[in-house]
């Protein structure tokens, strides 16, 4: 049970995570036009972000409490 207990506890927290980095203050630091191809840095932030927080749910659920 300690173990699901901490597993919870790593999911609320990447779901924090999740939600601060998809909020609109630290969206709108990359709205804006690149000089490559004009295309918005914010799609590359995204795609980071998101694979950051898959890797983070699959890291809490996968871990190994000894």
């Amino acid at each position: 049970m300690h173990r699901r207990v901490l597993a919870g506890d790593r999911l609320v927290a990447t779901f924090l995570i999740g939600c601060v980095l998809f909020n609109y203050p630290l969206l709108s630091l990359f709205d804006r036009r690149a000089p490559v191809y004009e295309i918005p840095p914010v799609y590359g932030y995204i795609f980071i972000a998101w694979a950051a927080v898959i890797a983070l749910i699959a890291w809490a659920i996968e871990r190994r409490i000894e």
